[in-house]
């Protein structure tokens, strides 16, 4: 059996919260394969069914996220499950919207959640990390989690979503670069900035152009050709 996780928090105030895209991404998984109702078990929310021919159970701890590893780790202990058989699905800051990143063990970045875990398993369970992008200055990072997607925002939400789902079975497999491979071929990228136009080649004058490429003839410096000349062209200094 393969175990995986999305994070959030529990309650209807937080359920389309960016902090709870682990919770929309299981859901999705459930769906998209026909999974039974949700139950209650492990102080969470698991349901179980078969990818790809591999047993998957899912699991939404509903003990908040700070202490999500409580809830993994009774689905661990029950099942006998090692890290290796275990992916979290959350949320990551450090990554543009729509990207993702998967690897096993690594960092928790300052995710509560993770940090729960590993606190419980260790670090060698494998990270889903979906990009929700960074707000650009610390202070706002706990609004940022703590709200609602914008509509704009489905634009790569839901194909990442479904994507995602449809291809769950390279989880429970540990096909992570296949995954991230459909995943990037599948959700719009950031659009470029448009790029600044060189400028138009300055255009000779038609004087300057009539002038011919050759030597040219030494004008005359006194005389009337060299009166009528200056008042032409100006006095030559």
């Amino acid at each position: 059996m393969h175990l995986i996780v999305g994070l959030g928090n529990p309650g209807a105030e937080y359920a389309a919260h960016r902090h709870n895209i682990g919770f929309l991404a299981a859901d999705e998984i459930a769906r998209q394969h026909s999974f039974p109702p949700f139950r209650q078990k492990f102080s969470g929310l698991v349901s179980e069914g078969v990818i790809d021919g591999e047993k998957v159970m899912l699991l939404k701890p509903q003990t908040f996220m700070n202490r999500s590893g409580d809830s993994v780790a009774q689905a661990a202990q029950f099942y006998k499950l090692s890290p290796a058989d275990i992916s979290v699905i959350h949320d990551e800051l450090d990554l543009a919207p729509g990207k993702v990143r998967i690897k096993a063990g690594g960092g928790n970045g300052g995710h509560n959640g993770l940090r729960s875990i590993e606190s419980h398993l260790g670090k060698d369970f494998t990270r889903i990390r979906l990009g929700i992008g960074h707000p650009g200055h610390k202070d706002r990072v706990h609004s940022h989690v703590l709200s609602n997607f914008h509509k704009a925002e489905n634009e790569w939400l839901e194909p990442l979503l479904e994507t995602l789902a449809k291809n769950a079975g390279m989880i429970a497999k540990g096909d992570s670069a296949g995954l991230m491979n459909k995943l990037a071929l599948a959700v719009p990228s950031a659009k470029p900035e448009p790029k600044a136009e060189k400028p138009a080649p300055r255009q000779q004058s038609h004087i300057r152009q009539a002038r011919s490429s050759g030597p040219q003839t030494k004008m005359p410096e006194t005389g009337p050709m060299a009166d009528m000349l200056k008042k032409l062209f100006g006095k030559r200094d």
